[in-house]
């Protein structure tokens, strides 16, 4: 039985996001893979080499180049030269927003490494494609829930108007439960991608899902005040930047594995560095994208979900470490709402995760640039 893969984060925020990023190319193409730094630089020669040997290195983003956690910074760090400085030949593709089929490509190889977070990666695997998790930024997740300022309380929402874009997202309707909401009273309705509805209280609307990095960021910039609930404040397990990778190319060039999260590391403490780099990340991501891409907004999703990764850092992980306990809470969310069989174990869906490439480039803590 082929459990339902629910609609994933990045499918719905690249329509929404669809203004902001129409018209962004195919791919990065391999002069900008190597337009700064100098082959080398920054590793080993021994290393070097193996790292050569392993070949064009396809990235495959969540949603175009937009400016998001897990794809800004692999932007830089090919425009930055970073991957050249480590001997890596690093493809950039922007995905189409559709993490299903970005899952398939990585486990069928056409993908090398992508952005999956850890709940697309357990539903995967629980529909028997294979991939591997890698690393992970954060256990609190985008996904948030809007309301209008008369809602104190989420219990306020009992039998009122919820709006979705298409469906709940599972942390949304975990912390409704937890926050004592009667599930079944609310009458939920699949809205549009224009945020102004909640504010206008459109059809009676009293609350939407969204975005925090996105539709909050739009409704503030346009001047409506509205609450925004976080599921991480209720403790609901979730992710944000986690990667993953093609198990087959994990085990034959684990180094190369290392060294592309060991650049994309080094470019993110390069980019949230100061809005002088984010404005310089931001136009890499723009200058790939075309002329219609927002920067501004662009700029802003960057520092929200960086502020979300800060405030909210993997425990007792450094940057981008997976925290195996989340991997149990998910897993336990996922069977709460029968999105996988309970053949998903939590000792099972660990084992789809692999600590080791995130620890392996740091020491003491800190992250290991050069190379060894």
């Amino acid at each position: 039985m082929r459990y339902h893969h629910r609609l994933t984060r990045s499918a719905l925020f690249a329509t929404v996001l669809a203004l902001g990023v129409a018209g962004c190319g195919s791919s990065s193409g391999s002069d900008d893979s190597a337009s700064a730094g100098a082959a080398g630089s920054a590793i080993s020669a021994k290393r070097c080499a193996e790292n050569k040997a392993a070949g064009k290195i396809t990235y495959l983003s969540g949603y175009q180049f937009q400016s998001s956690v897990s794809i800004l910074e692999y932007v830089a760090a090919a425009k930055l030269g970073y991957f050249k400085d480590l001997c890596l030949t690093v493809d950039l593709k922007p995905g189409t927003g559709d993490t299903a089929q970005n899952t398939k490509l990585l486990a069928s190889g056409q993908a090398t490494v992508s952005a999956i977070s850890q709940q697309d990666l357990i539903q995967a695997q629980a529909n028997g494609i294979d991939i591997k998790g890698i690393s992970s930024y954060s256990n609190a997740g985008l996904d948030i829930l809007m309301t209008n300022k008369n809602i104190t309380d989420l219990t306020q929402l009992d039998g009122k108007v919820v709006g979705h874009k298409g469906y709940v997202p599972a942390a949304v309707e975990a912390m409704l439960v937890k926050a004592g909401v009667d599930w079944d009273s609310l009458k939920l309705v699949k809205e549009g991608y224009d945020p102004s509805v909640l504010p206008r209280k459109q059809g009676g609307l009293e609350a939407l899902t969204g975005f925090v990095s996105n539709e909050p960021n739009q409704l503030k910039a346009a001047g409506k005040d509205v609450t925004v609930w976080k599921p991480v404040d209720y403790k609901i397990p979730s992710s944000i930047g986690a990667m993953a990778v093609n198990p087959a190319f994990a085990k034959a060039h684990p180094h190369a594995v290392e060294d592309v999260l060991r650049a994309a590391l080094h470019a993110y403490a390069y980019c949230s560095a100061s809005e002088a780099h984010i404005s310089e990340c931001v136009g890499y991501a723009a200058k790939l994208s075309g002329p219609t891409y927002d920067k501004k907004l662009n700029a802003t999703i960057w520092k929200t979900e960086t502020q979300v990764v800060k405030d909210n850092p993997t425990p007792g992980q450094p940057l981008g470490g997976v925290d195996p306990d989340n991997v149990t809470q998910l897993v336990a969310m996922l069977h709460q709402f029968k999105i996988v069989p309970s053949s998903v174990t939590a000792a099972k869906a660990q084992g789809w995760f692999d600590t080791s490439f995130v620890k392996d480039v740091y020491s003491g803590g800190k992250l290991v640039w050069p190379a060894p």
